[in-house]
């Protein structure tokens, strides 16, 4: 398997695609999602990975358009099990029914 791509976030918010060697937005982000591109964020300023973070910022993007995906209260209650033992089970449980719903409702990696 080849080396993930990665992704550099400047202190001014933009992000540098190293691979292609130019900014990208969180739309072309999205894509890499989509297209099962493998990639990491790196933060240019701290050189800490955040991956995650970006890939919050693209759902909150996506949940501001048209229908969200999310209701109000399945985000509440995530936010409730910060802090709470359960939160690793949880953490289980959603990634374990994302899975189901991807194998039934996604197209496989090609």
């Amino acid at each position: 398997m080849s080396e993930p791509r990665v992704i550099k976030k400047y202190p001014n918010r933009r992000l540098y695609d190293t691979f292609e060697s130019r900014y990208i937005t969180l739309a072309e982000i999205k894509r890499l999602v989509i297209d099962r591109t493998d990639f990491l964020v790196i933060d240019k300023k701290s050189n800490r990975d955040i991956t995650r973070s970006i890939l919050l910022q693209v759902i909150s993007d996506e949940e501001q358009q048209g229908a969200p995906a999310l209701s109000q209260e399945f985000l509440a209650n995530v936010i409730r099990t910060y802090g709470d033992a359960s939160r690793e089970q949880l953490a289980v449980h959603l990634e374990q029914g994302m899975r189901n719903f991807c194998s039934q409702h996604l197209p496989s990696p090609q």
